[in-house]
Parts: structure tokens; C-alpha cells; sequence
């Protein structure tokens, strides 16, 4: 089967690249500075339905004339082929650039739900259950519709398995989210109404023999995959499974995930500050806060407070960039806004 590619023009392939760079950048991102993974996964979705967008306005100009994603949609004659064992996770960041309120109603679920369950599972067994839900999705939809040639895309087998491996873990937890009203909804409510209405929705179109248009089964195959998978990837993680401490925002969570913190933070008497280290002086406006930072960082919330203070106040002694502060595990850090291998501090080598 011969990939689309093959007849791309210039202007094409541009439009491709610009969309790999677009999904993958925020990822990276995401890795590189150990921030929320599914924030990261979020912002990619976004942009890269912006690029969808952009190539639908280039196509109605005549600059374009193939559709650039045509090698990287789920078709489902064609996955038995191990050409295409890609489009089983690539389709998942894309979607119809006629239905832009799918692509929001992906957005919600992974950035409302997917924020709060990386803080119970870490970023790695997120990415796990991330990518299960991807999987359960595109298989669930090629175990139902082997013979066809429909393209099918969206992240929406992603975004449900999400929903499955939450209400799997920690159904009690109560998260804001958008329903009748903008508020904190518990996970089992939020959980099996959605899927209770998928279901009802693939039962329907299946007694009609219309297609909706939307591929149920590709959901409710995210949903039960995840669910199924979550009592594995969640063992051994850093939260029990159906602890009630009234979820990641909860105030016993936050004074966990503290206490934590507290135990692997760095001893800050024992090392210099960031710009003695590379043999610099210490500019003076920064002399006093540091010397409280080290003098007060016994506790997480005084040594953030101080290194927000710093980053507001500091640039980056290699690039002049703002600086940040990031929580990690091992306590809040300091680190160029621009590019993290210019400075971070402490240290995490």
C-alpha cells in the first residue's frame, strides 16, 4: 500500500513538518522540565488542530491539494499492514478541521482529568495509561469496523481511557469540571455518565445501521482498556489506590505530597548559590534573598516562597532569560525560562 506522501509538493510537506513540530514541542517540553506531562499532551492536541486549520485555509487558497494527514488517520483495512501500526497512536492528535468543539471537548477532559490524575500516578505510569487509552481506542474501533476504509482520528479513545483508569483508581476524588455547573463533581459521577451515555449512543447507532459519525466504539474501547490496566501501572506508585483525602487539591493530599517533598529536598547549607558556582559574584540584589532562602528552607511552601520571589526578581546568568521555579519531587528548583540546561539549580545531576 503506497503512502500518500510519495505525491506531497513542497508547500505539503512544509505543512507536515510544521504539524510533527507543533505535537511534538510541547511534549518535549514536558519532558524536559518535568512538568505536568498532560498539560503538555493538551497543548498538543491544540496545536496541532491549529495546523489542521491553517492547511484548511491554505487548501481553500489552492495552495494545497492532498489532505497531509492522509498516512497518519486509522484506517481499518489497512492496520494489519505494519506500514501503518503508526496511525494507531498518530491519529490521536488529530481531528476534523470541521468540528472544532470536538477538539474542545477532548481539550476539557485531558487537561481537567488528566492534570489531576498525573499528580496521583506520576508522570511515567500517566504516560502509560495515556498511551493504553490511545491503543484501547484504535483497536476498539478496528475490532468493529475491520473492513473499513473511513479514516477515523481524535484523541477522544485517549481522553476516555482517562476517565476509565480515574474512576478504576480513585473514584471518590471530586475534581472541578463542567458539567450543569463549573464546580467539584466526583470521578464516578463524571466517569459513568460519560460512559453510560457513549454506551447508549454506539447501542443506538448500531440498532439504526446510521453512522453518527463518531466513533463510539473507539471510546468505549479507551475507557475499558485503561480501567483494566490501572490496578497494574497504578501498584507501587506514589498514591494507594482509593485513598479518600479528597483528591490531588484535597488538603490532605496537598499535605502528603508536602511531607513528601520535605523528605527528598535537597540540604541547601551545603551547597552554594548558582552564581558562585560558575565563579561568578552574586548580583546584590539577590545577596538578601538567598541568604533567607538557605537560611529559611526547611519547609517546601518557605522555600518556594523564596524562590518565586528570586525567579521574579533574577534572569539567567548565561542567557539573561527570565527565570522560573518548578515543583518537583525533590522540592522546588530554579531554572532558565528560555532553556533549562542554561541553569537550574539545585541541581537534579
Amino acid at each position: 500500500m503506497a503512502f500518500a506522501a510519495s505525491l506531497f509538493s513542497t508547500a505539503e510537506w512544509c505543512v507536515l513538518a510544521l504539524w510533527f513540530v507543533a505535537i511534538l514541542s510541547p511534549l518535549v517540553y514536558a519532558l524536559r522540565t518535568q512538568t505536568s506531562l498532560a498539560m503538555g499532551i493538551t497543548v498538543s492536541v491544540l496545536l496541532g488542530s491549529v495546523v489542521q486549520v491553517l492547511w484548511q485555509l491554505l487548501w481553500s487558497w489552492g495552495w494545497l491539494e492532498y489532505w497531509v494527514w492522509y498516512d497518519f488517520v486509522l484506517v481499518p483495512v489497512r492496520t494489519s499492514a505494519p506500514a501503518f501500526w503508526h496511525t494507531t497512536v498518530s491519529a490521536g492528535f488529530l481531528h476534523s478541521q470541521t468540528d472544532l468543539m470536538h477538539v474542545l471537548g477532548n481539550v476539557i477532559i485531558l487537561a481537567l482529568v488528566g492534570v489531576p490524575l498525573e499528580q496521583r500516578l506520576g508522570s511515567r505510569r500517566f504516560a502509560v495509561i495515556y498511551l493504553t487509552g490511545l491503543l484501547g481506542g484504535s483497536l476498539g474501533w478496528v475490532m468493529f469496523n475491520a473492513t473499513s476504509n473511513t479514516p477515523a482520528l481524535g484523541a477522544s479513545g485517549a481522553a476516555f481511557g482517562l476517565l476509565g483508569a480515574y474512576l478504576a483508581g480513585w473514584p471518590k476524588d471530586e475534581i472541578p469540571f463542567p458539567l450543569i455547573l463549573i464546580r467539584p463533581w466526583p470521578v464516578v459521577f463524571i466517569a459513568l455518565l460519560y460512559f453510560g451515555l457513549e454506551l447508549a449512543r454506539a447501542l443506538s447507532t448500531m440498532d439504526s445501521g446510521v453512522s453518527s459519525g463518531i466513533a463510539h466504539m473507539a471510546h468505549i474501547g479507551g475507557f475499558i482498556a485503561a480501567y483494566a490496566v490501572l490496578p497494574f501501572v497504578a501498584k507501587g506508585g506514589p498514591v494507594e489506590l482509593g485513598v479518600l483525602d479528597g483528591g490531588p487539591s484535597g488538603q490532605d493530599a496537598v499535605s502528603a505530597r508536602l511531607k513528601q517533598m520535605k523528605s527528598n529536598m535537597t540540604d541547601m547549607t551545603s551547597i552554594e548559590d548558582p552564581w558562585s558556582q560558575r565563579g561568578l559574584t552574586i548580583p546584590k540584589h539577590l545577596r538578601e534573598p538567598f541568604k533567607n532562602l538557605v537560611q529559611a528552607s526547611d519547609e517546601p511552601e518557605t522555600r518556594m516562597a523564596w524562590m518565586e520571589h528570586i525567579a521574579q526578581v533574577g534572569v539567567c546568568p548565561d542567557c539573561e532569560a527570565k527565570l522560573g521555579m518548578v515543583e518537583r519531587r525533590s522540592g522546588p528548583h530554579l531554572q532558565c525560562s528560555a532553556d533549562v540546561s542554561h541553569f537550574e539549580w539545585p541541581s537534579s545531576s
